[in-house]
């Protein structure tokens, strides 16, 4: 019984090391890309969270079952957490736009991180800032006295915006 669990530990340790080597080479690779100018440091970001969500679950599936789950209950489990999170994307409308607005954002819009920007709010009114973050949900911006500002995705993607320059 102990040596069992000894090669389950072993197992375990060798799906975390594998996890480990396989992220530190996409992340260099995602670096290499960056550095080369040929991916946007806003885009690397992204992916990089991504690419770690993904391999995180992954390995939790692998280690579980090592450890002896079952099969059948694992993907009941995980159609059940799916389920959950799609009724909730439905049930809030601007969390589903938001993401959506984020996937456009991330592959068409020009406003990338550190960019200047002015958000043009109607004739009379102006929202002037430093792009910061890029993220899921938010856009949020560095205003000229220093406080944050976050616009939903959503919000962000239907305005009419000027960069003023280019980080």
């Amino acid at each position: 019984m102990a040596e069992e669990h000894y090669m389950k530990i072993i197992e375990t340790g060798i799906i975390a090391i594998a996890f480990l080597i396989i992220r530190t080479i996409i992340f260099r690779i995602i670096n290499k890309t960056m550095t080369d100018r040929f991916l946007h440091e806003t885009r690397g970001v992204v992916m990089k969270k991504v690419i770690s969500i993904t391999l995180t679950l992954i390995a939790l599936i692998f280690a579980s079952l090592i450890w002896g789950v079952d099969q059948a209950e694992l993907a009941v489990f995980i159609g059940s957490v799916l389920t959950v999170v799609g009724v909730a994307f439905f049930a809030q409308w601007s969390l589903l736009s938001n993401i959506t607005s984020s996937i456009i954002i991330f592959f068409n819009h020009p406003i990338k991180l550190n960019d200047q920007i002015v958000i043009m709010e109607g004739k009379e009114f102006e929202i002037k800032g430093k792009v910061t973050n890029i993220g899921l949900f938010f856009i949020t911006l560095e205003m000229a006295d220093g406080e944050e500002l976050s616009l939903p995705n959503n919000v962000f993607i239907q305005k009419s915006v000027r960069k003023i320059s280019k980080a």
